[in-house]
């Protein structure tokens, strides 16, 4: 049996930093320090915070005091306003990427550009951009909801930067059938977009494929939902104990790819767990090429 680990797993820029900042404000910071929503969508490391004494909370009307992280994800203009109102101090830890794509939404807003915005509507990054959008955005989650949509003489398309680069291909070009004059911008971060190209190769030339990570996370789904176009015998798990021995049969070649908040323990140890219970005498280990 061969276990093949897809290049590029591990966490990625973006959630690196904003972990380096949590932990950075914690140790710096006296009193209450809270993320507003889930830090990152990795359960493992939210539950790893909270032993830091770092809480996540959904709802900024129940802090009192303290010091606020802003999540990867970001959050919309109000949030701030909301956040000053209750004289909380807030520090940053949006995603640079999700900043940029921020500042592209709201030019596009003064702009008075009907903004179309490929991704998952209840996604916190999607809401920050709606936020942005002064009204503007729409919302788009598959081409054929294009067919829906009025024709426009100006447009843009812009996707969420976890987004499936497929799906987004295929709204543009949708759009380009309802606009006269159609400005697209591909802000989709380069991170996801190596990492659904190296699973969707892992994916072609192994017998089963494991997706390590966060039930709730976008680009750790979207792994999910490429792999599975390739090969239906892929398998979405959050930790190693749900690797089951029925996942297995007849399986000589092992694949494992994770999201961009799935930490490196977690990939290691779906990798013991399979040579541990289920793995032939002669094994092997690599890593894709």
């Amino acid at each position: 049996m061969e276990i093949i680990i897809a290049k590029n797993t591990g966490l990625c820029y973006g959630v690196k930093r904003a972990l380096k900042i949590a932990q950075e404000t914690r140790r710096k910071r006296e009193g209450r320090v809270a993320t507003l929503g889930d830090l990152i969508h990795n359960p493992q490391v939210i539950e790893d915070l909270r032993s830091r004494g770092i809480d996540s909370v959904e709802d900024m009307d129940i802090l009192r005091d303290g010091t606020v992280i802003i999540r990867s994800h970001g959050v919309s203009p109000d949030v701030y306003a909301g956040l000053r109102k209750r004289k909380l101090e807030a520090v940053d830890a949006t995603c640079p990427i999700v900043k940029r794509i921020q500042e592209l939404v709201a030019r596009l807003a003064e702009e008075g550009l009907e903004i179309v915005i490929v991704g998952d509507e209840e996604h916190p990054e999607i809401k920050g951009l709606i936020g942005y959008s002064r009204g503007r955005g729409r919302i788009v989650v598959s081409e054929k909801q294009v067919e829906t949509l009025p024709h426009k003489k100006k447009r843009a398309v812009l996707a969420q930067s976890t987004q499936d680069l497929y799906l987004f291909e295929r709204v543009a070009a949708a759009l380009i059938e309802k606009t006269a004059e159609l400005q697209v911008f591909n802000t989709i971060c380069h991170s996801t977009q190596t990492r659904q190209r190296a699973t969707s190769e892992l994916a072609a030339k192994v017998d089963v494929l494991f997706i390590v990570g966060g039930k709730t996370s976008s680009n750790t789904r979207k792994l999910y939902q490429i792999s599975r176009r390739i090969l239906p015998r892929t398998y979405f798990i959050e930790n190693a104990d749900q690797i089951k021995s029925r996942m297995l049969q007849r399986a000589n070649t092992i694949g494992i790819s994770g999201g961009a908040s799935t930490p490196p323990e977690a990939i290691e140890a779906a990798v013991r767990k399979i040579r541990r219970n289920f793995e032939q005498p002669h094994h092997e280990e690599s890593r894709a090429q």
